[in-house]
């Protein structure tokens, strides 16, 4: 049977024990993961292509976004309480619905890390050769060196992205010499990313104009299914913004008191990022202004497109904020405040490593547990003996993310990205309501509250922000998927040790097992 193989909780901890990662970080540097992965994408990346959707409604579009995250935070807090193990969503599936799912599952976390990995890496080298390299060392780098030559429809014109390459390459670097150092790295990139914006936001609220937002959903609430316009729309496209709070869960396993910290660092971080995002947006509309660029049809440019490029051109869009590659940036400079302009935009380009760290991290925890279960080539898992870090699945993982940095302008592939978060976070809400029921006595610190209204409206939610993703997002993940069913089924599936009931079970959980548990009678004791 396909759905038949469900690692028991046992084995998942013990495969903890018996080949684990080192547990050295706290709730506060759980929350500062999440913190460096949500603020920095959204606010620094997609603040624009947000405007260009929903105009002034981007406010909305963060509310509507937190709120999805907030559910769906809830059941990742109770869900790695009980499984604090690396691998996120993934192997949440995997002690609840079963290898083959928890495959889709892991398989489209990878899409998901990799795109949005090598997306802000591209962000991060727009900052360096326009804010860095022009503005303040004069030097112009030639475009053939500064842009990936392929982009979905035509040419970006370029050859090789180098700085993106050059990040990607440095931040893999950071992860393969530990976790440790990572985190304390990542401290300190957070610390200037608040700072930064914070001075934002108490310049600018001061100078909103309650005008700006009018109309305030010029795009309506809704744009149209496959559209990814309109309010919803942009609450799809600015999802890309909260895998951090996913990548806190992959790094439950080399947490200490998970069961505590976990939960700490999840809903922490979200909704200190969700405050921020509203602060900063309303801040930026409401001093310049915010409305989309509409085409002949009533219905906004498609941010990034040709066509918006073209409209940015002319001089009647000149300073518009949905026009703009450094949109707080070009708040400040717009407002008089040149000098605190550009040192917000010095800010975005040393702090944006930090979210490339986190997506990193988190992907290659992926691939590690992975590779752990068998469905993925066991070389994979190995820990590096001297910084105790998954170092082959790093630096694979880095180099393919830097190539895509390198050659492709994925900036545009956020709501790609967003696909597979939301299947992830729909997974996970179903994985709550299962094991509530499969293991009704297992140890959980914290707890859903009214877990039969949250975690359905967190699959409700996920589908809801799915089905207003454009329609190339959206074909993107089966797509994606049908690929990883036929890796499963050729490779994974017969090379799985759960299939070949070699599941580690911790000695004194042996007794308490029922007899005909999938794979314990096989294997025995060590």
């Amino acid at each position: 049977m396909l759905f038949d193989r469900v690692k028991p909780l046992s084995a998942i901890l013990s495969a903890v024990e018996r080949n684990g990662l080192p547990r050295t970080l706290g709730a506060i540097q759980l929350m500062l993961f999440g913190i460096g992965c949500i603020i920095g994408t959204g606010i620094f990346v997609l603040t624009a292509a947000g405007a260009q959707k929903a105009g002034p409604g981007l406010m909305l579009a963060f509310v509507i976004a937190g709120a999805v995250c907030i559910v769906a935070a809830l059941c990742y807090s109770e869900i790695a309480s009980m499984i604090p193990v690396a691998g996120s969503a993934y192997t949440y599936s995997y002690a609840s619905v079963g290898e083959l799912l928890a495959w889709t599952v892991g398989w489209a976390l990878i899409m998901e890390y990799a795109i949005a990995a090598s997306a802000v890496s591209v962000g991060w080298a727009g900052y360096f050769s326009g804010t860095i390299l022009h503005e303040f060392l004069g030097i112009y780098l030639p475009p053939w060196l500064s842009a990936g030559p392929l982009v979905l429809g035509g040419s970006a014109g370029g050859f090789i992205n180098l700085p993106a390459l050059v990040i990607a390459l440095l931040v893999t670097w950071l992860l393969v010499i530990g976790t440790r150092e990572s985190a304390i790295f990542n401290t300190i990139l957070v610390a200037i990313k608040i700072t930064a914006l914070t001075i934002f936001v108490v310049l600018t609220l001061p100078q909103a104009e309650l005008a700006r937002f009018n109309p305030l959903l010029p795009a309506g609430l809704f744009g149209g299914f496959g559209t990814g316009v309109g309010a919803v729309g942009a609450a799809a496209t600015i999802f890309f913004a909260y895998v951090g709070f996913d990548a806190v869960s992959t790094a439950a396993e080399e947490t200490k008191n998970p069961q505590r910290n976990v939960p700490i660092g999840l809903v922490g971080s979200l909704l200190f990022c969700t405050v921020f995002y509203i602060l900063v947006a309303a801040g930026a509309i409401g001093t310049i202004g915010g409305q989309p660029i509409m085409g002949p049809n009533g219905v906004p440019f498609p941010a990034g497109s040709e066509e918006l490029a073209r409209q940015c051109a002319l001089a009647q869009y000149a300073g518009n904020l949905v026009c703009s590659d450094e949109a707080l940036a070009h708040v400040l400079r717009q407002i008089g405040y040149s000098g605190v302009g550009n040192f917000l935009g010095i800010a975005a380009f040393v702090a944006l490593p930090s979210v490339i760290l986190v997506l990193l991290f988190g992907q290659t925890r992926i691939f590690f547990v992975m590779s752990r279960d068998g469905l993925l080539p066991a070389s994979l898992a190995k820990v590096h003996p001297k910084y105790g870090t998954p170092y082959v699945v790093t630096i694979i993982t880095g180099i393919a993310v830097a190539l895509g940095a390198a050659f492709f302008p994925v900036g545009q592939l956020a709501d790609i990205s967003n696909a597979g978060t939301l299947y992830a976070f729909m997974m996970v809400a179903i994985a709550v309501l299962v094991l509530r029921k499969r293991e009704p006595a297992a140890e959980r610190s914290f707890r859903v509250p009214a877990v039969a209204v949250v975690a359905p409206l967190t699959i409700a939610g996920t589908i809801f922000l799915f089905l207003n993703l454009p329609y190339a997002a959206m074909l993107m993940l089966p797509g994606w998927s049908l690929v990883g069913l036929v890796v499963y089924f050729l490779y994974s599936r017969p090379r799985s040790l759960m299939g070949a009931g070699k599941v580690e079970v911790h000695e004194l959980d042996t007794d308490r097992l029922e007899p005909d548990t999938p794979g314990i009678a096989d294997r025995g004791r060590d």
